[in-house]
């Protein structure tokens, strides 16, 4: 058993079964990038370094959920279920007729048991949110906030063009809607120190998030971030110092939070100008496993300390 509670043994418990999430572009666009808000972007971001759902743009939502069913039941996921995570950008980002036909699309596949749905938390106006509670009563529906800080300095400076504030009021007016809320965030990012990601840990907790996606931060080419790196004015942690980063930061998250992910992973290691650690997703995992035992410690074992 592990020593924080995963996203797949909270999946297992609820739906007795394995439970898979299958990645889809629906064709939405960010604010942060169409110039509603910015034209830059985060400074982080380039989507398909990240987002495998990038490369399947022509598909339908439909064919995306179908061939990705088709490709796990060849590996042998027999009588598992699915989750149609709808990843790349924003996918609260559209009117509410159009958000329907993406989500209804994306349920009408078999086995699909419910949505993912990655958004900002400036994208959930509430008719989207009734809309997506509407799901909720007979689904299993995630929304999944892009924080990636509770630090507003933070926030301005990777220009994600919101506040910690509007991370509060979309939990707030998302919260007792049936809706499961989880808070992405990135350990390691400028300026920021180890106690940060403890305060953001802690934030989380008394927010009353259902899950947390963690990613360290990692700097890709076509970023403005890439600029800053090779400019000297972005270092990135260790893989040594990320494992102790996390573990800190999972000691002070409420145990009851599932934990979604606990290190990103760039699928094209040529974008990837740092960190080049010599460990691949697996062993960062192990690694943070090792510690955990190491330090005889838990999540949350330090809430409320």
């Amino acid at each position: 058993m592990k020593r924080y509670y995963t996203f797949s043994r909270f999946l297992r418990e609820k739906f007795g079964c394995s439970v898979y999430k299958i990645p889809v572009h629906a064709g939405f666009s960010c604010p942060n990038r169409d110039g509603a808000i910015s034209h830059g972007g985060c400074s982080f971001c380039y989507n398909p370094s990240f987002s495998p759902a990038v490369e399947k743009a022509g598909l339908s939502v439909r064919e995306q959920v179908e061939r990705g069913r088709e490709a796990a039941l060849r590996k042998g996921r027999r009588n598992a279920k699915f989750i149609a995570y709808l990843q790349s950008y924003t996918n609260t980002y559209g009117k509410v007729e159009q958000l329907r036909r993406v989500y209804d699309e994306a349920l009408s596949v078999p086995d699909i048991v419910g949505l993912s749905i990655g958004t900002r938390p400036d994208c959930v106006p509430d008719p989207v949110l009734d809309l997506v509670a509407s799901y909720a009563r007979q689904h299993h529906v995630w929304l999944e906030y892009g924080l990636q800080s509770s630090h507003d300095r933070t926030l301005r400076r990777i220009n994600r063009g919101h506040s910690f504030a509007d991370f509060v009021d979309a939990v707030e007016r998302t919260r007792n809607r049936g809706i499961y809320i989880c808070a992405h965030v990135i350990i390691g990012l400028p300026e920021e120190e180890r106690d940060d990601c403890v305060q953001t840990a802690l934030k989380l907790s008394e927010l009353g998030a259902d899950g947390v996606k963690i990613h360290h931060l990692q700097v890709v080419e076509h970023t403005r971030l890439a600029r800053e790196y090779r400019e000297g004015t972005v270092p990135t942690l260790s893989l040594n110092e990320y494992v102790h980063w996390v573990c800190d930061f999972l000691e002070h998250l409420d145990p009851g939070i599932t934990v979604h992910r606990l290190c990103g992973e760039v699928l094209h290691g040529d974008l990837l100008l740092a960190p080049r650690w010599k460990a691949g997703k697996a062993e960062v995992i192990q690694a943070v496993d090792r510690e955990m035992e190491r330090r005889n410690t838990r999540q949350g074992a330090k809430v409320g300390g």
